[in-house]
């Protein structure tokens, strides 16, 4: 029921459009900047009626202003963080719903990056949207939270359908996946995965979404066997 649209901002973010065919309700997750995003809705003929915002940063809740006063639009994010998100309608954390028309999503809390983060897993259709929390073979520095926290956020997303397509908001995969490599320097998969990576990037194709199963199979943070081995793999990759 939902088409969903990739749209690259800035240097290295992606702005996610969300389009429900049934009610015609549009969606954006984490507007970084409004411009670019109002005319791709414009140019398929979808209004704006919602943003979901996963966490506070700048580059996530940039758009939200122009594009509420542009649209209208209904804004939902992080109750934990609505002093930094002023333009918030709703806030939700774990446990709430939030809907698009028929479709349903799930808030899940996923504190570490920043300390109210929350994702929206929608199981009907397959996808979840994270954030800066899970990324194609990495994760978010932690800014405001702790290596526990992402080890938490790590298992608990590592729970869900392997086909749960991830939409991240940042094209980090091929600097990921370098690190990857060095952490797991016997792990076929990711060999594997780095030669499609470098493949796609050469000719200037995105790298997400990803997936559930194959961030098990290639993510060395969701494959951490303990809150020590993440922290020493982040503080390793933050020193990459």
């Amino acid at each position: 029921m939902l088409e969903i649209i990739r749209i690259p901002v800035l240097s290295d973010n992606y702005v996610w459009l969300v389009h429900e065919s049934v009610s015609k309700e549009t969606m954006v997750v984490d507007p970084a900047v409004a411009d670019p995003v109002l005319e791709e809705a414009k140019n398929r003929g979808w209004k704006i009626t919602q943003i979901w915002n996963t966490h506070w940063h700048p580059d996530h809740t940039g758009g939200n202003a122009a594009i509420q006063e542009a649209t209208g639009c209904h804004i939902t994010g992080p109750e934990a963080e609505k002093e930094r998100i002023p333009t918030l309608n709703t806030m939700v954390s774990g446990g709430d719903t939030v809907r698009l028309g028929d479709v349903v999503a799930d808030v899940i809390d996923v504190p570490a990056h920043t300390a109210g983060h929350i994702a929206f897993h929608i199981p009907s259709e397959d996808a979840i949207f994270v954030g800066d929390t899970l990324f194609a073979m990495g994760c978010g520095r932690l800014f405001e939270g702790t290596p526990s926290q992402m080890f938490e956020n790590m298992q608990k997303l590592a729970k869900l359908p392997g086909e749960t397509h991830v939409y991240c908001a940042h094209e980090y995969t091929q600097s990921n996946g370098e690190y990857a490599l060095v952490a797991e320097p016997e792990n076929q998969a990711i060999r594997d995965r780095m030669d499609a990576v470098l493949a796609a990037r050469a000719v200037g194709e995105a790298t997400v979404p990803t997936t559930i199963a194959l961030e098990r199979a290639t993510n060395p943070f969701m494959r951490a066997e303990s809150i020590a081995e993440l922290a020493d793999r982040r503080t390793a990759k933050d020193n990459f």
